[in-house]
């Protein structure tokens, strides 16, 4: 690096050390230590503006029977979900791929395609605790986070290299290579954290827990009978690999059955 460039890279070093002082916060339950720059009004004002497009553009189930078992275990685990300017909301939408979502503000969406997995109650409620367990531990935002602070490394880190008079398209590019794998990790690890989470959140609802290590077991199942994600690489993957989800929620297990009364 050129003597020139010192002053730019510490500017950019000292910025990014405040932003982190600034919009550090603390997950629920794990404890773990967050970049978040996105406030939570502003998160659950996306969330209930982003619901209401899907609500207009997809079908809604009138099946009675998913319904009442949805709102069921809505009402159970709301109760224990600390979700900021919640304004809750479960939806049954009717839909074949086994699926299931929350924005911030409280709103949930449930595919009907999900029902032949979960196969019962304790098996949903760990499903919608591990999706609303993403709206707690603010993982949107802190996404977001990561994706303005890697753009903006990767950006600054071209602009000094093309200073020199040099060609930085490549290094500029492997960077951004590197920017996009640690951002994906970093996915994989909030889908870890969800899971875990979740399983707290269901166990309070009055839910047995081990039925969430069943249900990410058949969800496994699911995915070998219909070649479902074969086609990306675990390290390129948002989500981790099955395995390794299974075998960290049973480490994390005794947490979980600490919180649960039985229902």
């Amino acid at each position: 690096m050129s003597p020139r460039h010192a002053p730019l890279v510490a500017f950019a070093a000292f910025a990014a050390f405040l932003l982190g002082v600034a919009c550090r916060s603390t997950v629920p339950e794990t404890g773990r230590q967050q970049i978040n720059m996105l406030p939570p009004a502003k998160e659950a004002a996306l969330g209930l503006t982003e619901f209401k497009k899907i609500k207009e553009s997809k079908k809604i189930s009138n099946d009675r029977a998913k319904n009442e078992m949805v709102q069921r275990v809505g009402r159970r685990l709301s109760v224990v979900m600390p979700v900021p300017n919640a304004e809750w909301e479960f939806v049954v939408f009717d839909d074949p791929t086994p699926n299931a979502f929350a924005l911030p503000g409280g709103k949930v969406g449930v595919h009907t395609g999900l029902f032949q997995v979960t196969q019962n109650e304790p098996g949903l409620a760990a499903v919608i605790g591990h999706e609303v367990a993403h709206i707690v531990a603010r993982h949107s935002g802190e996404r977001v986070t990561q994706n303005v602070l890697a753009g903006a490394a990767v950006a600054g880190a071209g602009m000094v290299m093309n200073r020199d008079g040099r060609d930085g398209t490549v290094p500029t590019a492997a960077l951004g290579a590197g920017a996009l794998l640690a951002t994906r990790a970093w996915s994989r690890n909030q889908e870890l954290e969800a899971d875990r989470m979740g399983a707290i959140f269901m166990a309070r609802a009055g839910y047995d827990p081990r039925e969430a290590v069943s249900l990410w077991k058949r969800f496994a199942d699911w995915k070998r009978e219909n070649d479902a994600g074969s086609k990306v690489p675990s390290f390129l993957s948002t989500h981790p690999v099955d395995e390794r989800r299974i075998s960290e929620l049973e480490r994390y297990l005794p947490e979980a059955l600490a919180e649960y009364k039985g229902s």
